[in-house]
């Protein structure tokens, strides 16, 4: 005589053969495998190319984007590209897409910004505020002018780039629409706000080459510091991110 369980237990082991089956296969979702390099760029410690790589710290920051291999530095303003690294210095060049060159100029669009909760601050970068309302010699931040008077010789060169006209300029226009911002402070948003002070792009200088009146030759990005500690690490105040007074 069977045994009246079999005849419960089957349909049930039937139903669950089934569901096993046909179920949706579920896998997990891989990190991709950290890597010691990015495009052209070596990547070590404390940088990393994702997540579980490098030190915590710099992650979101600092990613190699899939499919591109470019590394980026992220933060609340954008996405910028990374085109050189010095670990000796702690320092990385970032180039925005909204910077303007000698080779091509554009009204910038969005604001740069470092987050002051990230590992970074402003490197020894020289900005150069360009099409601004004149004359700059009024431009005035906290109080204080902002426009060095020290190297006017910076506005004059780079006005004599023929792709000033991109930003409504005339050729060789007038200096006193151009502002030399070095030491740059990024304020209390950690923003260059160029909206705030009424001009429509700006470069930024690294080096200025064999020949410092010739702006083809300067070497354009936005040098960022790098430490694995917080802002204490700067010995700075929140609020206040300055460019190193060359």
């Amino acid at each position: 005589m069977q045994n009246p369980l079999s005849f419960t237990f089957f349909p049930i082991l039937l139903h669950l053969m089934i569901i096993t089956l046909f179920a949706p296969k579920r896998t997990l979702a891989l990190e991709p495998a950290c890597r010691t390099k990015c495009g052209q760029l070596e990547v070590k410690y404390p940088l990393g190319t994702g997540k579980g790589c490098g030190s915590p710290r710099f992650h979101p920051y600092v990613t190699c984007a899939p499919g591109t291999d470019q590394l980026l530095l992220t933060t609340h303003t954008g996405s910028y590209p990374i085109t050189s690294i010095s670990y000796t210095t702690s320092t990385l060049t970032i180039t925005p897409s909204s910077m303007s060159t000698c080779t091509a100029m554009q009204p910038s669009i969005s604001n740069l910004g470092l987050d002051w909760a990230g590992p970074f601050q402003l490197g020894p970068s020289t900005f150069i505020l360009l099409s601004c309302e004149p004359p700059t010699s009024s431009l005035i931040v906290n109080g204080t002018p902002i426009c060095a008077p020290s190297t006017p010789f910076l506005c004059a060169s780079i006005y004599t780039c023929p792709a000033v006209t991109a930003l409504g300029l005339p050729l060789f226009p007038a200096t006193n629409t151009c502002c030399v911002y070095s030491p740059a402070n990024l304020g209390g948003k950690g923003e260059l706000d160029l909206g705030e002070l009424k001009c429509s792009g700006y470069a930024s200088v690294v080096s200025l080459g064999d020949v410092a009146t010739d702006p083809s030759g300067w070497q354009y990005g936005v040098e960022v510091k790098y430490t694995e500690g917080g802002l204490g690490s700067y010995d700075i105040a929140p609020g206040v991110s300055s460019v190193r007074d060359e």
